[in-house]
């Protein structure tokens, strides 16, 4: 189940290990939550991708992008908001080449979104 509890959860993961310099988990962290706010705003506003998704049973990168196509027809700034989450996942998760200072202020960005739903 998709819930907004699940994004706070996740949030508050990010900020503490963030607090003690676990760049690499908050990253993903951060970018977890910005998943689950994709999924809840691509369920609330019925986009035509949910039907690929259901039809999958998952979620995968180029899922997340076709989602950020259609939900930028109602959310105009939504897609570099998420290039924010993106470059967390990539740069901070995967490549670990994000500081502390970056994280923070891409984390800004994942509010952003969570404050769409």
């Amino acid at each position: 189940m998709l819930t907004k509890d699940l994004i706070e959860k996740l949030l508050k993961e990010a900020d503490e290990l963030l607090s003690k310099n676990d760049i690499i988990q908050a990253s993903e962290k951060y970018y977890k939550a910005a998943e689950e706010a994709i999924k809840i705003l691509s369920f609330n506003n019925s986009i035509k991708i949910i039907s690929k998704v259901n039809q999958i049973g998952h979620w995968n990168s180029k899922l997340y992008f076709n989602a950020i196509d259609e939900l930028d027809n109602i959310y105009p700034n939504i897609r570099s908001l998420w290039i924010s989450a993106w470059i967390l996942h990539v740069e901070g998760f995967h490549e670990a080449r994000l500081t502390q200072e970056n994280v923070k202020l891409l984390k800004n960005d994942i509010e952003k979104i969570i404050k769409l739903i």
